[in-house]
């Protein structure tokens, strides 16, 4: 087929000519951000009139936002997963963003954003280690490399300009993974005004007149199909090489202060976005779901010889087994409602099958006890605690665990990718020749569990047995006896 030259996507060839007025100031165009807060800033718009436009700020002085610009700073979004069992496969070119900046070549550019009469948010995704206090950044003139450095002197330029009023304040909606992202910006925030000894009643205005919004994020986003680009290509009428796939599944949580719906009329979209006044409820229904579903079913997968998560769903011994023990021992240990539960559940279990993400079982293989002790653990403790005996499921997920850390199964090596002290204690624990020895060795390592695990009523003798049936049937066959052996 003869090669067509295509047009690079803008705003003339796409017909996206509003001028929308800035809204939000926004630290990071990743990926992430793209697939994720300008998509949902792009849902309010088009389909609650939001009206709100986005200047995309470029957090490293290595990022790529001219690259954003020369596109108008539009961008195709290809949403691909299930949702309710159904293929979902969609395209669609996200116009929110008006404007990009590199800071460290535009600075003045980026002080005069202060100066925005409707600016009201800040968005940000600057990873983890993003949100820190840099003690080196002691001036206040820039640019700044550091992310909350730059907020601060963003909120100062505001400050001065509109004469410290109390209705310019803005609302900071961080999106890093760190619990209480907002309120760890905010400190950090305080701390470079004492540092540049700006005016101490600008620091009141941060506390009285603007608002901090912790949140829990959630999409999984591959960001540019580099491996697979031509068959995206095929699919587009121009060219773009700021396209961007994403899965279907978005979990948004936001913590209020001063009435957020009223300013984001989330509602008004069918999203997953929730403004709640707690945020750890939701962040314990992910850890002890969303991973912890990764983390019960890895060992039996891996013994049973599955190698990706949707195998593993997909395989009826292994997708029933997590069905059963998220909805009968983890669910019931969280406090939480049943029916929103259940739903999260099966949005998790979608995406575990999702056709277009290949998730290897040993990329989570890695730190098994470390992520067994916070993911598990505690929902298989509580379940004990409320109802006075074992969780079978979450007990024999715990002795597949310690026969993983063996090495090899069925003459099979096992991707062991942890700690080496966690790997040689386990090869010495396994050089006992009794099952009831090695339960009993593993489950006291207090540097696994920061606990005595014998301790709790049965685990020792129930773990021996399912090692036992482990070694001696196939997988399936050795959780069927174990339970069978409690019924």
């Amino acid at each position: 087929m003869e090669n067509q030259i295509k047009q690079k996507l803008n705003r003339e060839f796409n017909g996206s000519h509003e001028k929308l007025p800035i809204k939000i100031v926004q630290f990071g165009g990743g990926n992430f951000m793209r697939g994720f807060t300008d998509y949902v800033i792009d849902q309010l718009n088009k389909k609650a009139g939001f009206n709100a436009g986005i200047v995309n700020v470029q957090p490293t002085q290595g990022g790529s936002v001219h690259k954003l610009e020369e596109q108008d700073n539009l961008y195709t979004l290809f949403t691909r997963g299930i949702k309710k069992g159904e293929i979902i496969d969609e395209k669609m070119v996200i116009s929110a963003i008006q404007k990009s900046i590199n800071p460290y070549t535009n600075y003045d550019e980026f002080l005069a954003l202060a100066k925005e009469e409707e600016l009201e948010f800040i968005f940000s995704n600057t990873t983890e280690t993003g949100i820190a206090y840099d003690e080196t950044e002691d001036q206040y003139s820039g640019p700044h490399k550091n992310f909350p450095a730059k907020v601060t002197v963003l909120l100062y330029e505001r400050f001065k300009h509109f004469k410290g009023s109390s209705d310019k304040g803005l609302r900071m909606i961080p999106c890093e993974l760190i619990e209480d992202n907002a309120f760890v910006l905010k400190e950090i925030i305080i701390q470079y005004a004492r540092l540049w000894n700006l005016k101490e009643n600008f620091v009141q205005w941060i506390e009285q007149c603007n608002y901090f919004h912790n949140t829990l994020v959630d999409r999984i986003v591959p960001g540019y199909p580099k491996d697979d680009a031509e068959s995206y290509e095929e699919q587009l009428d121009y060219e773009d090489q700021m396209m961007v796939v994403s899965e279907v599944f978005l979990l948004f949580v936001i913590q209020d202060a001063k009435n957020l719906n009223e300013r984001i009329p989330f509602d008004q979209i069918n999203e997953q976005i929730l403004v709640v006044d707690d945020i750890q409820p939701y962040r314990l229904r992910k850890v002890r779901i969303l991973n912890g579903g990764h983390t019960l079913m890895l060992a039996p997968a891996l013994l049973s010889g599955k190698e990706t998560v949707k195998e593993s769903l997909e395989n009826l011994f292994i997708g029933q087994f997590l069905r059963d023990s998220i909805f009968n021992e983890v669910n019931p240990t969280l406090g939480l409602d049943e029916n929103e539960l259940k739903e999260f559940a099966e949005e998790v279990f979608d995406r575990f099958r999702n056709p277009f993400i290949k998730h290897h079982l040993a990329s989570i293989a890695l730190y098994f006890v470390s992520k067994f002790k916070v993911r598990i653990l505690p929902s298989l403790l509580r379940y004990v605690e409320i109802n006075q005996k074992l969780p079978l499921n979450l007990t024999f997920s715990l002795a597949s665990l310690i026969r993983f850390y063996q090495g090899s199964f069925d003459e099979r090596a096992l991707p062991l990718n942890d700690e080496e002290a966690i790997i040689n204690r386990f090869k010495e624990i396994w050089t006992a020749n009794d099952y009831q020895k090695v339960a009993e060795l593993a489950l006291c390592e207090t540097s696994f569990w920061d606990t005595d695990l014998t301790n709790v009523e049965g685990l020792k003798e129930a773990v021996a047995k399912a090692l036992w049936e482990i070694d001696h049937h196939d997988v399936e066959t050795a959780y069927q006896n174990f339970v069978q052996s409690y019924s």
